[in-house]
């Protein structure tokens, strides 16, 4: 127990150096009921997570290295020196303050069985990026006399990793401030101005690209590392051809000759990947995403996949119809089409089903059926129907609530029907920026209520239905839920939700500064997309051809211009490999490359402050073959406005066109946040995103951000299971979300699991880890599907068929302490919340007046969650840290 985490003797990862993070901790005897008393303050001290011995190696190793190298001569052997001692002073500096973290963190969980919160994924990330240097450390002393020793790229990843330290290091600041200032037990801060605000504005302007080039995914399973940094590749590929070719073979021949200067060269992809994510707009972003919509890629996907009986597209006409009341069958509620911003339109849907049943065969399920291009495998044996299916599953997909639809994610649809022997009926709501909020809301409740009504055509007798969803979807889940129970109508008899967007205002939380180094998730993103849905995005008015232009039309346009974009963007990848040909080494590459991409065209446009010109407007005017622009339009971009106000909202209607130099702000720091000890991260040479901060009402309608729903709206609400992940950004939302239902008396299970980003759904296909993870999801599912007469007790279950498992589940059922409960209702206190009064339904006529409340009949009688087995065989000395399994598997990718 005194080795360091996850580093063997020899220096190479060791898997078993201590149990994983995402191990299944040791339960205890108890009942399901939640009221029950008796749970435990805090984890016990045995289980407590000691860094000293990591610190004390990290040291050893580095004073070592740096005295082997002190007698160098050369560059590099300086370089070494610098870095070895600059990650002794950031490791003096950190082990103090995670120390701290460790005796206060577990404040914020939700019970003792589920150590999980912003502040130990914070921790833990530092953890491992303190393990990945011990293991480069080891690696140097005992190779660094070989006359192979690659001097230079040991440096650049020492350097590269030391660089990232320095950035967490800033982070855990910031998260201190935030432990400071909180109120207790909440991980959210509870003013809208004030720290958030100066908190985004320091945060917006912290150097990014270390983690998107040599530490790509470094906090990640070594299995999702190869994939991220694909992601990352054709990502910064396809911005650089972003609008500039006029077709999709086009952008397909650029981003091919593009990427291999990407590949090679992690110092000019993480510099690009921060240029692309902190400027281009939302239409880039759903652009790019829904290249996971092409007919190529989706049949791909589809063939790989589990084979289905059914899957088809639906497309459902606006008409009203009624449905009875769950308190009196005998009385009815009309529900209306959809009718937000666009007015009543059609609702998209896509039915899969693993078996031919009664009614998927009819004529009138037909009539609904909306043709579709992608060569999907559907079998059409001629086989006799079988009976409907007493459950039904209703899915709402994830995509930031501006991208995808449910083809992205029929692949682990597909899986789910085969596993859960149920149809699932997907729905596709309209996106952002051109249908905001309510509308997907409308489109999703009006798609629940359709399938309760006409379950008949869909396989089904809707006995048991699951609400099921991802990201936002797991946020359209609750909401959907919500505005069942205000309609009186059957509820669904279970939620299932994965990493969850449950806060969507301008609040900082500790999970929230992981953005910084998400490559999936960074801040800008999430801000556009977030403001996107709330109907803040000014590019909302578009040309109508440019958002039509999907990528499916884009590989139907003219094929010809397909050898001329081949033609120039084979010479252009030429060009710049001659370029590159002169460097000595990969390291400091990015500072002499010459860079014309999309994103450098529209950093040099200074739009007017009276133009009515969208940014995506404004960027594709720009664009040109020489990428040359008017000497007045160009902005030095080490001279970024730092003093823009920052949220996690944008308002890019009123631009603030004054601008200052990083001295200007070094010298004012006293306004904003500062730093102990004398320290400063490394700042960005990129402008600073146009984020600011705008207060609007919709940010606490609970129907958009439902934690900050009342009381009365949650305890309406089923039993709900929320899957997360240790290193999401929005961890902490799932994690208060579950702490209000739980104080609240409501069933919720939270689990966690271990090394996987966000949106592991959809890369369910891609590893071991996110088979298992999508597996949880399955499991989830079928309990609630499963009513509580019909689900059998479960059997002894012998220690090594739990093993898979013990990388998963984070947590079973505890019942929760007072001590919580009066943390979490003291941690909400002030967020705010629409009255009561204001979230009764709209759009609706009761035919007659229920008497009962709303949704009773559902929620009775649902089991609060399976107790899980006693088994002696599972430890008692395991890590709450969520640091060691990770910590143990990432070293070595």
């Amino acid at each position: 127990e005194t080795e360091p985490v996850g580093v063997s003797a020899g220096g190479s990862p060791r898997e078993g150096a201590v149990e994983g993070a995402g191990s299944v901790l040791p339960p205890r005897a108890r009942g399901d009921s939640i009221g029950e008393e008796g749970g435990i303050q805090g984890p016990p001290q045995a289980l407590a997570m000691d860094s000293r011995p990591l610190f004390q190696t990290l040291h050893a190793l580095a004073e070592d290295n740096a005295t082997f190298f002190r007698d160098s001569p050369t560059e590099t052997g300086q370089r070494f020196v610098a870095a070895f001692t600059t990650i002794q002073e950031h490791a003096r500096s950190l082990e103090p303050l995670l120390s701290h973290f460790a005796t206060v963190y577990h404040i914020f969980d939700l019970d003792e069985y589920t150590p999980a919160n912003g502040y130990r994924s914070l921790a833990q990330t530092v953890r491992c990026c303190l393990a990945h240097i011990v293991h480069k450390s080891r690696y140097v002393a005992a190779n660094r006399s070989s006359i192979f020793f690659r001097g230079k790229h040991n440096c650049a990843e020492l350097e590269a990793y030391c660089t990232a330290l320095t950035q967490l290091r800033g982070l855990v600041y910031l998260a201190q401030r935030l432990l400071t200032h909180n109120r207790p037990g909440c991980l959210f801060h509870h003013e809208e101005g004030g720290l958030s605000e100066e908190f985004l504005r320091e945060y917006t302007s912290m150097h990014k690209g270390c983690f998107y080039g040599r530490c790509m995914g470094f906090q990640y399973a070594p299995s999702i590392r190869p994939f991220l940094q694909t992601i990352a590749i054709s990502l910064i590929s396809f911005g650089e051809n972003y609008k500039r070719h006029d077709s999709g073979l086009g952008v397909a021949a650029g981003s091919l000759f593009t990427s291999g200067k990407f590949a090679i060269d992690p110092e000019l992809r993480g510099t690009e990947f921060e240029r692309i994510t902190q400027n281009l707009d939302v239409h880039f972003w759903k652009t790019f995403w829904n290249l996971t919509e092409m007919e190529l890629l989706a049949s791909l996907a589809s063939m790989t996949s589990s084979q289905v009986r059914v899957s088809r597209a639906l497309l459902v006409p606006p008409e009203s119809f009624e449905l009875p009341l769950a308190a009196d069958p005998n009385l009815s509620v009309t529900i209306t089409p959809p009718v937000a911003h666009s007015g009543p339109g059609a609702v998209q849907m896509r039915l899969i089903s693993y078996e031919l049943r009664e009614g998927q065969d009819s004529e009138e399920l037909a009539s609904l059926v909306r043709p579709e291009g992608t060569l999907a495998l559907e079998l059409h044996w001629k086989t006799k129907p079988l009976p409907r299916s007493p459950c039904l599953v209703v899915h709402i997909h994830g995509g930031g609530f501006v991208a995808q639809t449910s083809k992205s994610h029929e692949p682990y649809l597909k899986a789910w029907a085969q596993e859960l022997d149920a149809p699932i009926l997907s729905i596709d709501y309209s996106l952002a920026p051109e249908a905001p909020f309510p509308r997907a809301l409308e489109e999703c409740f009006y798609a629940y209520c359709w399938a309760l009504k006409n379950c008949h055509l869909l396989g089904s007798t809707a006995e048991r239905v699951c609400l099921a969803g991802d990201s936002a979807g797991g946020n359209l889940c609750f909401t959907v839920s919500m505005r069942a129970a205000a309609f009186g109508i059957k509820m669904p008899d279970g939620i299932m939700a994965a990493y969850p967007v449950t806060l969507m205002q301008a609040l900082a939380s500790p999970s929230r500064l992981l953005t910084l180094l998400d490559p999936l998730l960074p801040l800008s993103v999430l801000c556009k997309c977030l403001s996107a849905y709330a109907g803040l995005d000014p590019d909302q008015i578009e040309d109508s051809t440019l958002e039509k232009l999907s990528p499916m039309n884009m590989v139907k346009r003219d094929t010809s211009l397909f050898f001329r974009d081949l033609r120039l963007s084979a010479s252009s990848f030429l060009s710049s490999l001659l370029e590159n040909t002169s460097k000595v080494d990969g390291a400091g590459g990015a500072d002499e490359s010459i860079r014309k991409s999309i994103s450098e065209a529209a950093l040099k446009s200074k739009p007017s402050p009276n133009s009515r010109e969208s940014r995506k407007s404004q960027t594709c005017h720009n664009l040109s073959c020489t990428g040359e622009t008017s000497p007045l339009d160009q902005r030095s971009p080490s001279s970024p406005s730092w003093h823009r106000k920052s949220s996690f909202f944008l308002n890019e209607g009123k631009q603030d066109d004054t601008s200052s130099s990083r001295e200007d702000t070094t010298s004012n720091k006293g306004r904003g946040l500062t730093f102990p000890d004398g320290f400063e991260p490394l700042r960005s040479d990129q402008p600073a995103p146009r984020l600011h901060v705008e207060l609007s009402p919709i940010f606490k309608n609970p129907f958009m951000s439902p934690l900050l729903a009342p009381d009365a709206m949650l305890k309406g609400l089923p039993p709900v299971h929320i899957v997360a992940c240790a290193l999401d950004p929005v961890l902490d939302d799932s994690v208060m979300f579950a702490r209000r239902l739980r104080a609240l008396g409501q069933p919720v299970t939270l689990r966690v699991v271990q090394d996987l980003p966000h949106g592991f759904l959809s890369l369910s296909q891609l590893s071991r880890e996110t088979r298992q993870a999508s597996a949880l999801c399955t499991e989830l599912i079928h309990d609630i599907l499963r009513s509580q007469e019909e689900a059998p007790q479960p059997p002894p279950t012998p220690a090594g068929s739990l093993r898979k498992h013990r990388k998963l589940e984070r947590t079973w059922n505890a019942a929760p302490t007072a001590a919580q409960d009066n943390s979490t209702q003291t941690g909400l206190e002030g967020q705010g919340g629409a009255p009561g009064g204001s979230t009764g339904p709209t759009g609706s006529a009761i035919k007659a007046a229920p008497g009962a409340p709303a949704g009773g009949s559902s929620a009775a009688g649902q089991p609060s969650g399976a107790s899980p087995p006693s088994d002696p065989a599972i430890t008692t000395s395991q890590d709450t840290s969520t640091s060691g399994g990770t910590v143990g598997r990432g070293v070595g990718a």
